[in-house]
Order: C-alpha cells, then structure tokens, then sequence
C-alpha cells in the first residue's frame, strides 16, 4: 500500500511538472482495496482493471519499474509504452488489462470465468470497478449471466462516493450497491473498503467460494477517492468536511497502527524506508527507459494473420 501510494505521489508531481502526457487517475485513499483483493489471488488467476488501477497491478505482482515506464511510454513497459497508464496488460500476471471505458471490461472478466468453467478449472476471475459502472447496462448482463451459470467469478466495486464530478447519491436510488446482488442469486457483501484486513477477509471467503464452484459474489468496498477525478481535476466539489472524516480513516495510517500492535519496533519504519526505495528505484528506471523506436508506431497492432489465406 505504501508502495502504491508513493507511485500516485510520485506521478501527480511529474505530471505538473510536464514529464507526463495526459492526464492521470490517481487511487489515493483506495489502496486497500486493490491490495486486500489481490492479496488472496494465486497468480493464475485473472483481474481485470479500471482506469484507476495502479493498486491492482502492484498488488498483482507487476514490477513497479515496469509499470512506471509504461506509464511514460517507454520501451521497457508491460506493453512497450502503447498502453499508457490505463491499459497496461501483462499475462505473465494474469492481469487482462485495464479499460478506459466505465465498466468496459465486465464482458472481458465473464468471458474468461466462462473458459476458466469448460474447462474444469479451479481458476478465479476477479473484475474491478467504480460504483459509477454499477449503474451502466454491463454491469447488470454480466451480474445476470454469473448468477445464471454459477460462474467463478468474484466482482469488486470500489464505491469511492464519486462518478467523474457527481456524488453517488445523485447517481443511485440505493445507498448500497450490494444489495443489487439478491437480483442475480449471488451473495452481496459490504465492507469497510479502508480496512485491509476485512477487505482480504471478504475477498478470501468470495473466492474460496468461487473455487468450489459454488458461484460469484459481489463485494462492495466502501472507500473514498481522496483526489480528483484525475490530475485534470480542479476540485472543489467534495466538501471540505467530508473529505476530513475521510482522511481520518486513511487506510495505510490504519494498518500502520493495527500493525504496530503485533511488529517489533522499528520494523514499520524499515519497510516504510523499503518502499519509498523501491518507489525510486522504480521512478528512475523509468525515466532512464528509451522511448520506442518511431518506426516501430504500428508494429504488434495487429494479429498475425494465420491459415490458408495468410
């Protein structure tokens, strides 16, 4: 989480200071959700992201360094510096990609629990997305066709009370995403989003579940978003005190402290050090990334054409 965090940090500076193309959607306050989920996975099982997702990659297992350099278009990303910060993908992780469109990669994530079905595994599929695509036609097809077929599916909403600039009270006629859940015969489950610990707890009983074949779940994780909607953001619309009760339940400060309890001291202090030299290390190998060759612009854009007429 600290890892993740000082990414986020790391890039919204950069991007002020004009080292970055494009905007960049930041997790800031949500690190506990990407990371408690992917906690529990093995790495054969497969997520799908969203446009804020640099927590699922990390906590998936991607290098950072590599993540970093993707994010600045360099050659040396997961996907060569074509994906940006949004799309990267990496197989090697079992991570489908992200997706630039709300709730785009819902459809992606049934498709594969539906293979991962057929073929009698015992391989799980977990789609991440905002409460803002929990209201979109993809989210209730996939919802239907997981509860249907009982598929190893276990979805995750990261409900961070915003869609772009709108609060979700005005978006929603239900408070609560879960409750969607009975519709679809699947089990709904809320937890505290900002609690690691209940996170990998929940996540951990849904796909365990899913594993035995017993269906999907659907967790909703009540978190917040911290910064903008991205760093084209200019704010201004989450209220000032709304935004303090939120900052007092920062999920990193929260572990810190439940994990003081149980570590020898100094031991948080070392791994606060790790990471922010992980985080370095992985911003100057970045930087120090060659950008791809101009005349490679269009090259693995396309599939290479196969059978008799290749």
């Amino acid at each position: 989480m600290r890892v993740v965090r000082l990414i986020e940090e790391g890039l919204v500076e950069r991007f002020r200071e004009g080292r970055i193309r494009g905007p960049i959607h930041t997790c800031d306050g949500q690190e506990a959700v990407g990371i408690g989920v992917t906690a529990v996975l093995e790495r054969q099982d497969l997520i799908t992201s969203t446009h804020r997702g640099h927590a699922h990659f990390i906590g998936k297992g991607l290098d950072p360094g590599r993540v970093l350099a993707e994010i600045f278009g360099k050659e040396t990303g997961y996907c060569r510096g074509r994906a940006g910060h949004m799309l990267i993908a990496s197989a090697e992780h079992g991570l489908l990609g992200g997706s630039a469109i709300v709730g785009g990669a819902l459809p992606i994530a049934i498709g594969q629990a539906l293979g991962f079905q057929v073929q009698g595994s015992d391989r799980v599929v977990v789609p991440f997305f905002g409460d803002g695509a929990a209201h979109i036609g993809m989210f209730h097809e996939a919802l239907n066709i997981a509860g249907l077929w009982k598929l190893p599916v276990v979805f995750v909403c990261e409900h961070n009370e915003y869609g772009l600039t709108v609060h979700a009270r005005h978006q929603s006629p239900v408070e609560d995403i879960a409750v969607r859940a009975e519709g679809y015969g699947m089990p709904g489950i809320k937890v505290d989003g900002n609690d690691a610990v209940a996170v990998y707890r929940a996540a951990a009983d849904a796909v365990a579940g899913a594993r035995r074949g017993e269906g999907p779940t659907l967790i909703e994780a009540k978190t917040y978003r911290m910064t903008g909607f991205s760093t084209s953001d200019q704010g201004g619309y989450q209220p000032e005190k709304e935004m303090a009760a939120w900052r007092s339940r920062d999920p990193i400060r929260r572990l810190r402290r439940a994990l003081a309890k149980a570590l020898a001291k100094g031991r948080l202090d070392a791994l606060d050090g790790e990471a922010g030299e992980t985080v370095a290390q992985a911003f100057a190998y970045a930087e120090d990334s060659p950008l791809p060759p101009a005349e490679e612009a269009y090259a693995e854009e396309f599939a290479p054409p196969r059978g008799p007429h290749a």
